[in-house]
């Protein structure tokens, strides 16, 4: 219905069908979904957030307050999303937000009426009192009535991207100066990147019909594009918008790769989060047209200026047919002709200043077009704009329009220049805040940077990519800035209409009003950052674009202050709000942590393992065989097996880091307890590593193989916490330490054998030569090797399971083929594959300490590791593990236990009670961190931590489980329930 008959920028002969709030329109490849609504005269496309006002599109751009809709169904629905830059496509289904039962009849706007008390400050001054209403009213009140708009319900199916790219020059905006600037830059030979957040470039020349060259702006525009995506050297990121500064270069992007499709194409991402490193940079951001506040200019119908002009020239749509505008600057009165020409009725030019360029006032009148200088719009009429009051030469009149066309002067896009902490600095010739410090190796150019002009925006793109390409050894003369007339930009600042009747709104989203500035000012927020949070004003989803420095030259006035003087807030990035599944990429769901399959996984598989996941491992668990009720028979009968003969576990999950170089045993002692300088090649010793604060960071194993080449083993937990440490050390607080490390986890399979017929499978699976009798291979004893007819290999005799012990380590590709060799060799040994719960189960028969007793809240005194730290080195986390109350002889420490009546069991997580004491805080004395059923002994076991654990063993205390109903008399004994001399390890 106001598709205009000609011109624009849309492709006329594709249609696409959509539907708003359930009713079918139609629209052509190139409009936005808001050019759409406009062409099929929809003016009502949402509710203010706050008194539910009927709210109009008001921008034509990423600056939009209003047009905030759902788009999509189902899975794909997407709130918050601004319709003036979603791209229109066949089938896209939108939904109008914040607003019940319908769009046009939102009962919620019953709180226009209470208005007068919901001014600023409202949510402070109000859910104050009674404290007691808070919980049970205001609470879920507030909750009930935040955010706009709903979520999917369904796991999102689109998938995402992140990538990483590199250029010696990125421009940023693809408008006349970064059309410019790429241009220069790509001609010298440089690397360019051109990313625009709009899907067709030029930027303002495709919504003017200025002329470069002799010839449409848009074509121009259209030329120079071609141009550059035919050199090698340049890459067009549309679709992309640059959001974040970030150090060295590196730029944060966007780019929508599907957004305008019903669905991604197959391999396609919806969106592709882009890591840019650029060697210098171009900023052409453009501006933001602001608005003149005014009473009732939130009322549908009332635009910005230059969004009506986009409307006509871009999309062809007529955004209204009788239009008046309102401005203080001379771009408007261009925009006013544009919008003439293209056949729409202009009624009057309503300017608030005395005195006009004589040109622009002549080529009004030349078009019939009114004008009505110093003069100011009080009110606006109607559900949707009808009429507004105008003042003008002290006489008043009802002006009958439609469309009221606002411009209140332009702020250059300024937001990444500040990303860095950088302030933008107060232009007093434009009325705005410019770049002021912006982050190394970031140049501004055109309205960016405050040259509004069309011919200074060329000019000032040239001259900045030629300079970037330049500093980076591509020398290039200045290419010729394209002709173009010359254009006036005058402004005198205007603000707000004081005299104006009716609410007038600062902040359209959040409904902040003029009204709001001034409470905030009496009530003593004055400062920025008060006004902000006080009012609200400026943190919506449009992050203030078209409200903060109205707002701030308001408060400005009531002050006496100037707009400098005042100050503004700073931007953070993202420039524009960016999708947590691009964030995430494809780290969703399973990819998050991908699981992680163990050398012999399907070898175990095989053999009918249940697998449980253990970090971001993927182990067996047990081994059920035909006839086993429940997985703790299955257990019991893997723990007998080893204790009786030999059984096989894979343990590649164990970190592993192999570290070399002359400095090695230097770095171990420092970052171990104990002693590791003096180490013996072929030996492995057990260490305790400390965190900074000296709590336990993680145990195990190091094993020396030549006099410069170690290898540390660390908990499955730890493995990447550790390697992080070593990193840290070696780089931060040691670089002069002459040591490389690596990570070799998934680089070795290691196979450990348990049980009095270990040594005699390993001997059968090594090759000739390789000496694994308890003196070729003594306890904590490390050789290399070969076995399976050479395979390399490493051999250690080490155990967890308090039975003779031995980890095989063979390249990660000959893991299975070892477990099958050892299965074989073993099976006249009755040897049985066993899983990680009956590993657990026999290391807390042994009284090893693992991962419940590491939690990140013990000491190596705790865990009866007082007597292995050294007291002749230094070692991280030395000195605070000394901290008074880490040595409290009150503190719990390391102890077995086991319950007086033998058929009771024992649970994790129980706390220990004196006998007889009440169940509270102040008798609590410690916890049971692991439990196990002892099939050795025939009862339940457990380890734990008790307040002078050693010193109580033989006494009783209560193990009370109040979450279970769990309340146990357990005798307190050592740690170690079985072989506490050690006798097995070493036979």
């Amino acid at each position: 219905m106001s598709r205009l008959a000609k011109g624009g920028l849309i492709d006329r002969a594709r249609s696409l069908a959509f539907t708003f709030d359930g009713r079918s329109y139609g629209g052509h490849a190139g409009d936005t979904l808001a050019s759409a609504l406009l062409a099929n005269d929809v003016r009502l496309v949402g509710r203010s957030f706050k008194y539910h006002r009927p709210r109009g599109i008001v921008s034509a751009g990423a600056e939009e307050p209003n047009a905030l809709v759902e788009l999509r169904a189902g899975a794909r629905r997407e709130p918050n999303t601004r319709a003036t830059v979603a791209e229109l496509f066949d089938g896209l289904e939108a939904q109008s937000q914040n607003r019940w039962p319908s769009l046009d009849l939102d009962l919620l706007s019953v709180n226009q009426l209470l208005s007068p008390f919901l001014g600023a400050g409202f949510y402070y001054k109000t859910f104050m009192w009674p404290a007691a209403f808070w919980e049970k009213v205001y609470e879920p009140i507030i909750r009930r009535a935040a955010g706009l708009g709903r979520m999917a319900e369904a796991a999102d199916p689109d998938p995402y991207e992140k990538a990483s790219t590199f250029c010696d020059v990125l421009v940023i905006g693809a408008g006349p100066a970064g059309l410019m600037a790429a241009l220069a830059a790509g001609r010298a030979g440089a690397r360019v990147i051109l990313a625009d957040e709009d899907f067709l470039a030029g930027g303002r020349l495709n919504a003017e019909t200025r002329e470069i060259d002799g010839k449409p702006a848009a074509e121009w525009a259209a030329r120079v594009t071609a141009e550059l995506a035919s050199l090698p050297n340049v890459r067009l990121m549309t679709r992309t918008t640059v959001f974040g500064v970030y150090d060295s270069g590196t730029y944060g992007a966007l780019e929508r790769v599907a957004d305008h499709l019903p669905v991604p194409p197959p391999f396609q991402p919806r969106q592709r989060l882009w890591r840019i490193h650029a060697r210098r940079a171009v900023l052409a951001a453009g501006a933001t047209e602001r608005p003149i506040v005014f009473g009732g200019n939130d009322r549908p119908g009332v635009m910005l200026a230059g969004a009506v002009r986009t409307y006509v020239n871009r999309f062809a749509v007529a955004p209204g047919h009788r239009v008046a505008v309102f401005a203080n600057n001379d771009d408007a009165w261009r925009g006013a002709l544009e919008i003439k020409a293209a056949g729409i009725e202009v009624a009057a030019i309503v300017d608030v200043r005395k005195a006009v360029a004589a040109s622009l006032v002549q080529q009004a009148k030349a078009k019939g077009i009114r004008t009505l200088l110093d003069g100011r719009v009080t009110a606006t009429h109607g559900k949707r704009l009808t009429a507004v009051d105008i003042v003008a030469d002290g006489r008043t009149e009802r002006l009958a329009v439609d469309t009221l066309a606002v411009s209140g002067g332009w702020s250059p896009n300024v937001h990444l220049t500040c990303h860095h902490g950088g302030k933008p600095a107060w232009d007093e010739a434009i009325a705005a805040f410019v770049p002021g410090i912006v982050p190394p190796l970031l140049a501004v150019a055109g309205a960016a940077s405050g040259a509004f002009s069309l011919g200074a925006a060329l000019t000032d793109g040239a001259a900045q990519g030629a300079e970037a390409a330049e500093a980076l050894g591509f020398p290039v003369p200045l290419p010729d800035v394209p002709a173009v007339a010359e254009e006036s930009v005058a402004i005198t600042p205007f603000w707000h209409v004081a005299d104006s009747r009716g609410p007038a709104f600062v902040d359209l989203q959040n409904d902040v009003t003029a009204k709001d500035i001034t409470i905030a000012y009496k009530e003593g927020f004055r400062s920025v950052e008060h006004l902000k949070r006080y009012t609200t004003l400026g943190m919506a989803t449009d992050q203030g674009r078209t409200s903060n420095v109205t707002g701030l030259a308001i408060m400005a006035s009531l002050t006496g202050a100037s707009i400098p003087e005042t100050g503004t807030t700073i931007f953070r990035p993202p420039y524009t709000p960016v999708s947590l599944g691009a964030l995430g990429g494809h780290h969703r769901g399973k990819d998050f942590r991908a699981v992680r399959l163990t050398p012999t996984h399907e070898w175990a598989k095989a053999r009918g393992a249940v697998f449980i996941e253990t970090g971001a491992w993927l182990r067996a668990q047990y081994f059920p065989r035909p006839g086993e009720t429940d997985w703790l028979e299955s257990v019991n009968r893997e723990v007998k097996a080893v204790r009786a003969s030999v059984g096989l576990i894979d343990v590649s999950t164990f970190g592993k880091i192999d570290l070399q170089g002359p400095d090695v045993g230097t770095l171990l002692d420092r970052l171990y307890i104990n002693t590791f300088s003096t180490l013996a090649i072929g030996k492995a010793r057990y260490g305790v590593m400390l965190r900074e604060d000296g709590l336990v960071m993680d145990d195990g194993t190091t094993a020396r193989l030549g006099a410069e080449h170690y290898v540390m083993t660390t908990t499955t937990a730890n493995a990447a916490k550790v390697y992080q440490h070593l990193e840290f050390c070696l780089q931060v607080l040691w670089p002069q330490l002459d040591v490389s490390i690596a990570s070799v986890s998934e680089q070795w399979a290691q196979i450990a054998l348990a049980g009095p017929r270990a040594r005699d499978v390993l001997a059968r699976v090594v090759d000739a030569g390789v000496d694994v009798s308890n003196d070729g291979l003594p306890f904590m004893g490390a050789i290399e090797g070969t076995v399976l007819g050479g395979v390399k290999a490493r051999l250690f005799r080490l155990s967890f399971s308090g039975e003779l012990g031995f980890e095989i380590a063979v390249p990660a590709r000959h893991g299975a083929a070892l477990a099958q060799a050892l299965m074989s060799a073993g099976e006249a040994f009755g040897i049985t594959p066993y899983g990680i719960e009956a590993l657990g189960v026999m290391r807390i028969e042994k009284g090893h300490v693992s991962g419940n007793e590491l939690s990140g809240q013990t000491t190596a005194r705790d865990l009866g590791f007082g007597r292995m730290a050294s007291t002749k080195k230094d070692y991280i986390g030395r000195v605070m593990a000394g901290r008074p109350g880490l040595v409290d002889p009150q503190r719990p420490t390391f102890v077995g236990f086991k319950p007086v009546d033998p058929s009771q069991r024992l649970r994790a997580g129980a706390h220990f009670l004196k006998i007889g004491a009440a169940a509270s805080l102040e008798n609590d004395e410690g916890y049971m961190t692991s439990v196990a059923h002892s099939p050795h002994l025939g009862h339940w076991i457990g380890l734990g931590l008790l307040q002078r654990g050693p010193e109580r063993i033989g006494e009783r205390v209560r193990a009370y489980d109040p979450v279970r109903g769990g309340d146990i008399e357990v005798e307190i004994c050592a740690p170690g329930f079985i072989d506490p001399e050690g006798e097995r390890l070493r036979g």
